[in-house]
C-alpha cells in the first residue's frame, strides 16, 4: 500500500468536507476537537509547549466554529450548550497560558460525551431516513 501524497490527502479531506451532511460535518468537528485535546494533553505532559499551543489553538478554533454555527433559537437547550462552549473556550485559553493539562483534560471530559451523543443522534436520524 502506498502512502498518499500531502496534496492527495488534502484533496480527499476537502472533498469529504464538501460532500458531508451537516450531521457528518458536526461529527468531523467533534472528532477533530477530541483529537486536538488529546494531542494538547500529550504535548503538555511532554513539556512541548509550542506543540501544545498549536493543538489547543486549533481546538479553540473548532469551539469557535461550534459557537458561531449554533442556532440559539432552534431548541430550548441551545443556550446551555452555548454556555458550555464558552466555558470550554475559556478553560482552553487558561490551559494554554498556564500549561495546565488538567484543564485540557476537563474540557476533553466534557466534549467526548457530547460528541458521542451527537453521533447517536446522527445515527438515529440516518436510520429514520432509511
Amino acid at each position: 500500500m502506498t502512502t498518499p501524497s500531502p496534496a492527495m490527502r488534502a484533496r480527499y479531506i476537502a472533498d469529504s468536507v464538501a460532500t458531508a451532511s451537516p450531521a457528518k460535518l458536526l461529527l468531523m468537528l467533534f472528532d477533530r476537537l477530541v483529537m486536538d485535546l488529546n494531542r494538547g494533553e500529550q504535548a503538555l505532559v511532554a513539556g512541548d509547549r509550542p506543540e501544545a499551543n498549536s493543538q489547543l489553538k486549533h481546538a479553540q478554533d473548532i469551539i469557535t466554529e461550534l459557537q458561531v454555527t449554533l442556532n440559539l433559537d432552534a431548541w430550548e437547550g441551545a443556550p446551555g450548550l452555548a454556555a458550555l462552549y464558552s466555558f470550554a473556550q475559556l478553560e482552553l485559553i487558561n490551559a494554554n497560558i498556564k500549561g495546565d493539562v488538567e484543564k485540557v483534560t476537563g474540557v476533553r471530559n466534557l466534549m467526548e460525551p457530547l460528541r458521542d451523543t451527537w453521533r447517536e443522534a446522527a445515527m438515529a436520524v440516518a436510520a429514520a431516513e432509511g
